[in-house]
C-alpha cells in the first residue's frame, strides 16, 4: 500500500489536497499533519512514502523538517508545496534534500497529479 503524508496547517488546503489524491488515486492511503511535532509522529507511525510539506508550519519549518526526515530516511520522496515561489526557498529546499518543490498558486492540478503518478510507478 503506497502511503502519502499531507504536512500542511491551512486545515482547507489540506483536505482539498486530501479530497483531490482520494479521488485519483483510491488506493493511496493518506494521513494528515497539521505541524512538525505532528508529521514526526505520522512518520515514525505511519511510514508514508511520500509527503506533501508546506514550508510554514507552526513550531518547525517544513524545510527544517525535511531536513530531518531525509537525515533518518532517506527513501522517502518529499514535495515542498508552498505559496512561496521564491529563488532562495527553491534552493533551501534542494539543499536540505526535498525533491520537488511545487509552487500552490502556480502548479495546476493535472502538474501534482503527473507528479504523483511519477512517484507512484518509481516504487
Amino acid at each position: 500500500m503506497f502511503k502519502t503524508l499531507i504536512v500542511e496547517d491551512n486545515v482547507t488546503f489540506r483536505e482539498s489536497l486530501k479530497a483531490v489524491l482520494d479521488t485519483e488515486f483510491p488506493s493511496m492511503d493518506i494521513e494528515e499533519a497539521a505541524d512538525g511535532t505532528e508529521a514526526l509522529e505520522k512518520v515514525n507511525t505511519f511510514g508514508p512514502n511520500l509527503i506533501f510539506m508546506d514550508i510554514k508550519l507552526p513550531g518547525i519549518n517544513g524545510l527544517e523538517l525535511t531536513k530531518k526526515i531525509k537525515g533518518d530516511n532517506a527513501s522517502i520522496i518529499i514535495v515542498i508545496l508552498t505559496s512561496y515561489d521564491l529563488p532562495e526557498y527553491r534552493a533551501a529546499a534542494e539543499e536540505y534534500g526535498a525533491d520537488h518543490f511545487i509552487p500552490k498558486g502556480s502548479s495546476s492540478r493535472e502538474e501534482l497529479l503527473k507528479l504523483v503518478q511519477s512517484v507512484l510507478s518509481d516504487q
